[in-house]
């Protein structure tokens, strides 16, 4: 009961109905400097007398650290606490805390301002809060390039078409202010501090958002080094080795922008409106930002696809009760008498019996598969390119035009692994050289890899095979006679149904919640009082509660498999890209509540695209052409109906294919022990059966061998692979050659603001010329009339 009452507690405070005139957790105790970033440690619970001292010794600290001085020298070895045994702080933990005074030292010798918290309501638990004052942002803006808003205003970047568009779907937009003032943008230049007059540094506390302010400093704490115990690697090596537990910004839950993701983002109830991406992009960074809008252009792309495969649905239901070869199977007067599917236990039994098998299958195959099929290879070739424009206009408005990718910072671990090789080599006797991990050194996690991978894959042959056997032993290899078609989409819907849209959404909703309340459990262990529980937590403490942020792959990967299923196999199951939608309508508002309430804030990353995933994607859609061609010629009965109606036909029709797919079999060519034990069990003695292949019947020259027929049906499925295969890619490259990368009004709006800024610029140097002369002409005039008045005094 009472852990319920913390948890309900813990998303109270998540809430963006929170005060935010309240700026506990969120400033210093002078409640004028901003919590730009949090580390969190480990203390070590200890007796009330050393409790008492370590207090003492760590508030003399955090004064220190406000002051912005070195640290105080370590107490002296007569000390009667550090010398009793029954007091003495563990070696690691005490080796910990001196890397950590180290580590703080050196920020504040970077310029930060730290101010440390171990008297908080989180057991063995302390936080060091960083603030980066003006002269230290504006240094690392300058070192990292970062482009910032200047003065000078450009209007009419929006087209006419554009406008009416924005104001058609204005319902849909989210009520954000920034979108009634889309027509204006601020030229950016790179931050300089020598050229601080092109910017507006009216408000200097808002010139650079929280969001920047986290990322500049994420960099100083990336850079600074720990060269105790030879840590030189920055915060990641640091966080590897436990020395810090997490490194996180806060979210700011006092800004206008958490309250509006919150109820315009992360809110069921604008699942129809259009995410406010630029507001994402504000607060979360741009490969955040990118993310959310490749799964909204994405989503927005499966709304045609899903149309025209609910239509193929549909034609399939119309014209179902025409099907001629689907009424051939219902038809119980021509009474066809099958094979049995088993040895001795099945018996014989007649064709109508599957009448329900291939209406159904008719559903999904038939001729408007191909048309969606072809319909699919293009959709994925426009999203493409839709999605790559769409891009390039978001690299325009968010100022990351010339922006070159940051490279990858190393995981915490293998900076971690790569200070051990460090510490264990003799530097005495080799020359210094950049560590790395080499081949030697990752071998055995590769070979532990492949052992598990053999072993897995080992595993799935091993079932497989042993299907394969049963069915060779039970003659059950045979698909339905309503094509094989069926039952590849029955695996397809159990997995669009059951894994994306029901598996994975619980678990992203339920796991975050799991771990984020056993930590909180775990946390509260201990003689606290239970009012103690009821107090309110400070913002810090509340986002170290929240499940670390693990990177964009996850997110991408689901997707990625999702696309594949939607493309792959669409000729088999047309109704993939509705169930796709339906998935991710709810799948951006599930992430977007994440983000916000179930995640600490992630560090803001730039990022001018989506990086190795639009590969991936483009390769995707390249395979989904070859296997759709498989699909239909394999596993369909798309093929063989053709070869039939063009080569065996008497009329031109259908009828007859059903009779025509079917071979002969004598019963009395039954193996020993292989007949049926009921031979009657259709009332009747049975002679001939049929069974679904293309063979010669018994009384033929070569009985049960492969007939005629079989091969003109191979060869018309391999020559429709052939030319399905070429016709589309050349389809596919026509579209991507035709549609621009780069739309024309962006284009002409970059080229129009080189030119501003060159004028801009050209403006101010013949302003500074201006005052330059001005001061020249004026010191002049004045050294004149000084040498004047000396003359006439001496005079």
């Amino acid at each position: 009961m009472l852990e319920s009452f913390i948890f309900m507690l813990l998303l109270k405070s998540l809430a963006p109905e929170e005060n935010t005139k309240c700026q506990q957790g969120l400033y210093f105790q002078d409640g004028k400097r901003r919590v730009d970033y949090v580390l969190t440690y480990h203390i070590k619970k200890t007796s009330s007398s050393r409790r008492h001292t370590s207090r003492l010794r760590d508030n003399a600290f955090t004064r220190t650290l406000r002051r912005g001085r070195e640290p105080p020298p370590p107490a002296p070895k007569d000390d009667a606490e550090v010398g009793s045994p029954h007091h003495s702080m563990d070696h690691h933990d005490d080796d910990k805390c001196l890397r950590r005074e180290e580590f703080e030292s050196n920020l504040m010798e970077m310029g930060l301002e730290l101010e440390r918290d171990e008297e908080t309501k989180t057991p063995g638990m302390g936080f060091v809060k960083i603030h980066a004052p003006w002269s230290i942002l504006c240094r690392e803006a300058e070192f990292m390039k970062l482009k910032m808003p200047t003065k000078k205003v450009i209007t009419g970047v929006m087209e006419k078409i554009n406008v009416f568009i924005s104001k058609l779907t204005d319902p849909l937009h989210p009520n954000l202010e920034e979108n009634r003032t889309q027509k204006v943008k601020h030229l950016s230049y790179p931050f300089s501090r020598e050229k601080q007059h092109l910017f507006d540094l009216s408000d200097k506390d808002s010139f650079f958002d929280s969001k920047t302010r986290s990322s500049l400093v994420f960099e100083v704490l990336k850079r600074t080094k720990c060269t105790k115990a030879k840590f030189s690697m920055g915060i990641t090596s640091l966080l590897g080795s436990g020395v810090y537990l997490a490194a996180y910004p806060l979210h700011d839950v006092s800004i206008h922008h958490y309250t509006l993701l919150y109820e315009e983002w992360a809110s069921y109830s604008v699942f129809y409106k259009y995410q406010p991406i630029g507001l994402i992009r504000k607060y979360f960074g741009e490969k955040i930002g990118l993310y959310f809008a490749w799964l909204g252009v994405y989503t927005q792309m499966l709304i045609p696809a899903s149309l025209v495969g609910v239509i193929v649905f549909l034609y399939g239901c119309v014209t179902v009760d025409d099907d001629i070869p689907s009424m051939e199977i219902c038809d119980q007067r021509k009474n066809i008498t099958m094979c049995p599917l088993c040895d001795r236990v099945c018996s014989y039994w007649n064709l109508s019996i599957a009448c329900g098998t291939a209406r159904a299958s008719h559903l999904f195959d038939n001729p408007a598969t191909v048309f969606f099929s072809i319909f699919m290879a293009l959709w994925a070739a426009f999203f493409m390119e839709h999605w790559k424009r769409r891009q390039m206009r978001l690299n325009y408005e968010w100022d990351l035009t010339g922006f070159e990718d940051e490279e990858d910072h190393p995981r915490a671990e293998y900076e971690f692994r790569v200070m051990q090789k460090s510490l264990k080599k003799d530097h005495k006797s080799q020359k210094p050289e950049k560590e790395k991990l080499t081949c030697r050194d990752r071998f055995p996690a590769y070979m532990t890899n492949l052992i598990m991978m053999l072993l897995m894959i080992g595993v799935t042959f091993a079932i497989v095979f042993g299907v394969i056997l049963y069915r060779i032993s039970t003659k059950a290899a045979l698909c339905a006679h309503g094509g094989c078609l069926m039952e590849l989409c029955i695996q397809l819907s159990i997995t669009m149904l059951g894994k994306q849209l029901i598996q994975n959404n619980l678990f992203e909703i339920g796991v975050p919640k799991l771990k984020k309340l056993i930590r909180y459990i775990k946390s509260k262990r201990g003689s606290f009082q239970e009012e103690e529980y009821e107090k309110k937590l400070q913002r810090y403490e509340t986002d170290h509660f929240l499940e670390p942020f693990a990177g964009l792959t996850p997110e991408y990967m689901e997707m990625i498999i999702q696309f594949g299923f939607v493309t792959l196999f669409v000729a088999s199951f047309p109704l993939a890209p509705l169930f796709a939608l339906l998935n991710n309508i709810i799948e951006i508002r599930l992430d977007a509540k994440k983000f916000v309430a179930e995640l600490r804030r992630p560090d803001a990353a730039r990022g001018k695209d989506i990086g190795i995933w639009y590969n991936i994607l483009r390769g995707v859609a390249k395979v989904a052409v070859i296997v759709n061609a498989f699909v239909i010629s394999f596993t369909s009965d798309f093929i063989p109906r053709l070869v039939y109606q063009y080569m065996y036909s008497p009329d031109g029709s259908m009828h007859g294919f059903v009779n025509h797919t079917l071979s002969y079999f004598n019963v009395s060519h039954f193996q020993n022990g292989t007949a049926p034990l009921e031979p009657f069990h259709l009332g009747f003695h049975v002679d001939i059966c049929r069974y679904k292949d293309y063979r010669e019947p018994p009384w033929s020259l070569t009985p049960y061998e492969i007939s005629k027929e079989f091969w003109a049906v191979l060869a018309a499925r391999l020559a429709f692979v052939i030319v399905f295969q070429n016709v589309v890619m050349l389809m596919s490259d026509v579209v991507d050659w035709i549609i621009p990368d780069i739309p024309k009004d962006i284009s002409l709006q970059i080229y129009k603001e080189k030119i501003l800024m060159m004028d801009l610029f050209m403006k101010e140097e013949q302003g500074k010329t201006r005052i330059e002369d001005s001061y020249k002409e004026t010191s002049t005039l004045t050294r004149s009339r000084s040498m004047s008045h000396t003359a006439c005094k001496n005079y």
